[in-house]
């Protein structure tokens, strides 16, 4: 069943009206007609499985056949501060990351990023990275689909990182995987968890003492070094193992 994503005020109570460029999906890629079943969810966390009832040229018209409450989402909001990566290599951690349950996706430019956007660069790879991460949503079944904030500093990164109730920093030089086990079986008690991953070349010596300053807790994925995109999908893939229900 085909998948799409609505805001509330496209809901009434009958009817789900579908705008944008789902229009032409629906239409001229998979070329669906009147009669056909899909699901539709809402910021909300609901979802609609309705049945296609109208198709014009600027909106498709969905007749909602029962409503249940959401249950794709992990109990608790991860939020992955992801250094900037190398070539496409961003690309890839996104589609893993919400295909793993993310809930929100922020670039950070750190010391040892090779990578550096212009505010015109940026513009342009968030309008792509976002657009993968909806992709990624449609096709996991997400309820949401996660936001890739904009790029910000190592600096600011901490500073938006403190409203969450738990961050993690894996880290090549961390020691102790009992101390890490502790710390990820606190995480059910969590509403919401920051991982922090650091591009190649991992992070500098003074953003590990920065964070640590922030009482940020760095831990370890074992005794093998990753790469940036392994590690990030390695370190979500514990947190949703140990939080899904």
């Amino acid at each position: 069943m085909y998948h799409f994503f609505v805001e509330q005020n496209q809901i009434s109570d009958t009817h789900i009206m579908i705008t944008g460029s789902d229009v032409n999906h629906i239409k001229n890629v998979l070329r669906m007609k009147e009669g056909e079943e899909i699901m539709i969810s809402n910021p909300n966390g609901w979802d609609y499985y309705c049945t296609i009832s109208q198709i014009c040229d600027d909106n498709v018209k969905a007749k909602i056949s029962f409503i249940e409450e959401a249950g794709h989402e992990l109990p608790s909001k991860i939020f992955l501060f992801q250094g900037l990566p190398k070539g496409d290599k961003m690309e890839l951690i996104i589609q893993k990351a919400v295909e793993l349950g993310v809930f929100e996706i922020i670039p950070v430019a750190m010391k040892r990023s090779v990578v550096k956007l212009d505010k015109k660069k940026e513009e342009s790879k968030r309008k792509r990275w976002n657009a993968i991460s909806e992709s990624a949503a449609k096709q996991s079944k997400r309820s949401v689909i996660p936001n890739v904030h904009q790029v910000l500093s190592f600096k600011e990164a901490l500073q938006y990182a403190k409203q969450l109730d738990m961050v993690l920093i894996p880290y090549e030089m961390a020691k102790g995987m009992e101390q890490t086990k502790k710390l990820l079986g606190q995480m059910k008690e969590k509403k919401t968890i920051g991982i922090f991953i650091g591009p190649e070349g991992g992070f500098g010596e003074e953003e590990i003492s920065l964070a640590k300053e922030q009482e940020f807790a760095p831990i370890t994925l074992g005794k093998r070094i990753l790469r940036t995109e392994t590690a990030a999908i390695t370190a979500l893939s514990i947190i949703m193992f140990q939080l899904e229900e």
